[in-house]
């Protein structure tokens, strides 16, 4: 976050005068009168202030601090003295900012569960070295009674770590606008309003007595949080825990519930809040995950296209050449008419067909859409299988196709061609690993009503090779990411191509066995009406 002179200087009376708020709503059951509270959240205010400005957020740090003791608590310990302590705090919590802003300069001090342990290790370690400080010179005033200075330590401790651990994740999201836009993303939603009333109602069912409470229905909290951890990640845990917390210090100031165990309680919320933070961020870091999962499903898809998209360029590219030689040819004899014209038309066509092929990729990597259109299945065998007649013989591997059936199935041929593309191609390495004689791949087709789909009439696919075949173990765990029988495989080819299948309402799946089996169903197409081309699934 940066901001422009003029800017700025709005920001520091506009921090002052944040700070001044959160003094004031939390200034709860002091003790001896002085800033000696159960939960401080303003330090939570002041370590983003000075995580962003640095050195340069210590003077209005210093003048929120001596204004909160003339404002709110009457200055009790005078103003030389104050100024003073109000120095020392300064420098006691400018000293964690300066920590945690080497350790994690402005980047996300929350986006992982290592940077977590880390911001509460300084947070913990900075607050309760500041308290003992702080303390000591209290006492050393004269503002403590003797033999109290371990019961304040504790007191002033637990305020202040407290204050910073459930405060600081919301005030550092809402610091920048980034943080505030996807804030509001995550919690502008109706489900929030759901969670906020569940904790809402809970706190007053849990707190409903709160002068007699003994904490024994508490655990009743961790539904609200744990559902915006869940649901929301990190963002909607900062909000919940905040929510909580402000909750829990608005009954105790409502019930005037002085002779509470107030520094358990807030240990308690300290404790939930860690756990929703910890739950959240767990949420965020596998949504990340899955989301570089998908992306590089894509970039296999983008491989395993490459072949499907030189595949199919081929044909138009040639007929493109060898229209455009014919052309040359009538142009160099002085000939036009009818015959040139229907040349470059046949050009103009093959450009078409070329430039659809690459919009229809194009889509696909996009948008994932699809263009459905009755395929063949005998056409589909043949284009595909003449691509590996080189590599069969090379390897001295046999290729036995079926006679297939006279149907057709809806799909992307595009994307149908690639998945039995990368069947053959799986089949053909299973086979290489036998004896010259034993290398054999065998492509079959029948019509059956699918069960498997659910749906009417299918056509099924297979495809048997003579290789090793699937083991049980291996046919649990065939179509996860990055699984593969192959040494040089990176398990993602599988994964693409049952994807693309359950995209068109099909299936794919391998049968355990001595040799490989592999099957694949898709829907029929069939003519809505007949001699139309025009089709639906069967």
């Amino acid at each position: 976050m940066t901001a422009s002179s003029p800017t700025r200087y709005l920001v520091f009376p506009a921090f002052i005068a944040l700070y001044l708020l959160f003094d004031w709503a939390t200034y709860i059951d002091p003790l001896y009168g002085l800033n000696i509270t159960p939960w401080n959240p303003d330090p939570a205010l002041g370590l983003v202030f000075w995580l962003i400005y640095g050195w340069r957020s210590a003077l209005p740090w210093w003048l929120a601090l001596v204004l909160g003791e003339v404002l709110v608590r009457g200055m009790p310990a005078g103003l030389v003295l104050t100024l003073l302590l109000s120095l020392w705090l300064v420098l006691g919590y400018g000293l964690i900012g300066v920590v945690l802003k080497r350790q994690f300069g402005n980047s996300g001090v929350f986006d992982s569960r290592n940077k977590l342990f880390q911001w509460l290790l300084i947070v913990v370690g900075g607050c309760l070295l500041n308290d003992v400080v702080y303390m000591s010179l209290l006492s050393l005033a004269g503002l403590i009674p003797p033999g109290q200075w371990a019961a304040v330590v504790l007191r002033f401790g637990i305020g202040d770590i407290v204050g910073v651990v459930v405060s600081m994740p919301l005030v550092w999201m809402l610091s920048s606008a980034p943080g505030r836009q996807r804030l509001r993303d995550t919690v502008w939603q109706y489900e929030t309003l759901g969670y906020l009333t569940l904790a809402i109602c809970v706190l007053f069912l849990v707190f409903g007595t709160i002068e007699t409470s003994e904490f024994k229905h508490f655990y009743f909290l961790f539904l609200p949080v744990i559902w915006a951890a869940s649901r929301q990640g990190l963002y909607g845990t900062a909000l919940m825990v905040f929510v909580l917390q402000l909750g829990i210090g608005g009954l105790v100031k409502w019930n005037n519930a002085v002779n509470i165990e107030v520094p358990e309680l807030q240990m308690l919320d300290a404790m939930l809040a860690l756990v929703g933070f910890s739950l959240g961020i767990v949420v965020d870091e596998l949504r990340q995950v899955s989301n570089d999962l998908k992306q590089s499903l894509r970039l296999a898809a983008a491989g395993e296209m490459a072949a499907a998209l030189a595949h199919e360029l081929n044909q138009p590219l040639t007929a493109l050449g060898a229209y455009g030689k014919a052309c040359e040819y009538l142009v160099e004899r002085g000939e036009g008419g009818d015959m040139l014209k229907s040349a470059i038309q046949r050009m103009m066509a093959e450009s078409s067909r070329a430039a659809d092929v690459v919009r229809r990729l194009r889509d696909f990597f996009r948008t994932g859409a699809m263009k459905l259109e009755p395929v063949d299945a005998a056409q589909l065998v043949s284009n595909v299988s003449q691509q590996f007649f080189a590599l069969l013989r090379e390897h001295g591997v046999t290729l036995q196709v079926d006679e297939m059936p006279a149907l057709s199935m809806l799909a992307d041929r595009l994307q149908i061609e690639l998945v039995l593309r990368n069947l053959l191609d799986n089949a053909l390495d299973a086979v290489r690993e036998q004896p010259g004689g034993a290398r054999s791949i065998r492509v079959s087709a029948q019509q059956l009503d699918s069960k498997r789909l659910g749906k009417g009439s299918c056509l099924q696919l297979t495809v048997e090779d003579s290789g090793k075949g699937v083991s049980t173990d291996l046919a649990a765990r065939l179509f996860e990411p990055f699984v593969s029988s192959k040494a040089s495989g990176l398990g993602l080819g599988l994964v693409l191509s049952r994807a693309i299948m359950e995209a068109h309402g099909g299936s794919l799946w391998a049968e355990v066995g001595d040799h490989g089996i592999f099957r694949l169903a898709l829907p029929l197409a069939r003519r809505v009406v007949e001699g139309q081309e025009n089709y639906v699934a069967a």
